[in-house]
């Protein structure tokens, strides 16, 4: 439970600090598909905000590890920082917003959702799901396949017109249609 009263706290700074963000990766898979715990949170960082995000993150705990000349390096090319808390076990990969049309419409959908008696904002199921196409054509790990699964069994009401309008573009709609036939079966 203390990952994710951390989870809901940093969810909160990020509130207080007006950066848009949304959680994905094995903390969304809980709520949409099946338990599994990795902390990825997208953020919509400005640079004038980097600074006041690390001194909060900071706040968190003294023993916290944070490198703010990463996150101004995640910032230039749009990748990603880590923020590790060693007395939780939470490790937390901070991914910032690309300028890409798919970063900013599953920007533009995130669900707001109570965790931990706290309000988040998750990647929608939809948004999740072609993450994780997207990250097993990359990586081939079967988790990710695994995961999509788990949320397309769980979450009966998916917007299939959304998911093949972005499966095609991302090249993965034979994938996404092999894995939706398994789960019809």
């Amino acid at each position: 439970m203390e990952q994710e009263k951390l989870l809901a706290d940093i969810a909160a700074i990020l509130h207080r600090l007006e950066i848009p963000y949304l959680i994905t990766g094995g903390v969304a898979v809980v709520v949409w598909g099946r338990p599994r715990f990795t902390a990825d949170i997208v953020i919509e960082l400005a640079p004038q905000k980097l600074g006041r995000l690390a001194h909060a993150l900071r706040k968190v705990g003294k023993d916290v590890y944070l490198d703010e000349r990463a996150i101004q390096r995640a910032l230039k090319k749009q990748g990603e920082f880590n923020f590790i808390h060693p007395s939780s076990g939470l490790k937390v990969d901070f991914w910032i917003l690309t300028r890409s049309a798919f970063d900013r419409e599953r920007m533009r959908r995130r669900v707001r959702r109570r965790f931990v008696g706290s309000n988040i904002y998750l990647s929608s199921p939809e948004d999740l799901i072609l993450m994780k196409l997207l990250w097993y054509k990359e990586t081939e790990s079967t988790r990710q396949l695994e995961d999509v699964e788990s949320i397309m069994q769980i979450q009966k009401k998916l917007d299939w017109r959304y998911l093949r309008k972005w499966s095609k573009i991302h090249k993965t709609e034979n994938i996404i249609n092999a894995l939706r036939k398994r789960v019809k079966k």
